[in-house]
């Protein structure tokens, strides 16, 4: 619970009563490699903080997976609209490798956010760093280059490369695994 608490102090300034509340209402779970944490089409019900391992979001279009994020070591992840609104989900959240998360539910979400005014700093912060996530990700796809992207993951989250399989990481860049290949090769 370590590794959740740093990334929450990491953000914010927190005393630690409020810091043991807000800890205490997450529950350790253990996902196996290929494991789902949530599924296409059902209401996302839980927050997820990656202790450790791999995870990705990914949709099935045409028959064919689309990644459109990995998560890794020291992030959330959840589906964010079907979280807060309550509505269907549209992504498959799995495990890549094994992962050790602390979840929260949506319950005990939304009453630390009227109990502890840190987590709504926090959760805030989660909120808007979500956001430009998404702004940066469609930005990137329309105006720059599978090598920019590419040269830009490697620079941001090179263990990427060390334990996700290539077709996962090529796909989340937009290229085929062919193209992110060759990007390797001329590297």
């Amino acid at each position: 619970m370590e590794e959740l608490k740093n990334c929450i102090l990491s953000h914010v300034a927190i005393e630690n009563s409020s810091m043991e509340n807000i800890l205490n209402v997450f529950t350790p779970l253990k996902v196996t490699k290929g494991e789902f944490f949530l599924k296409s089409g059902k209401i996302c019900r839980q927050m997820a903080f990656i202790a450790s391992g791999h995870m990705r979001m990914y949709d099935i279009v045409d028959g064919k997976e689309i990644t459109f994020w990995i998560g890794s070591q020291g992030k959330f992840i959840t589906s964010l609209s079907s979280f807060i609104f309550e509505t269907s989900n549209n992504w498959n959240i799995q495990a890549i490798t094994d992962c050790e998360l602390y979840t929260i539910n949506r319950e005990h979400h939304f009453k630390l956010n009227k109990t502890e005014p840190k987590w709504l700093e926090f959760d805030n912060i989660l909120l808007a760093n979500s956001f430009a996530l998404l702004e940066q990700s469609m930005f990137s796809q329309l105006h720059t280059t599978a090598k920019q992207r590419y040269n830009k993951l490697l620079e941001e989250e090179p263990e990427l490369f060390k334990y996700v399989p290539l077709q996962y990481i090529a796909s989340m860049l937009g290229i085929t695994p062919e193209s992110l290949s060759r990007l390797r090769k001329m590297h």
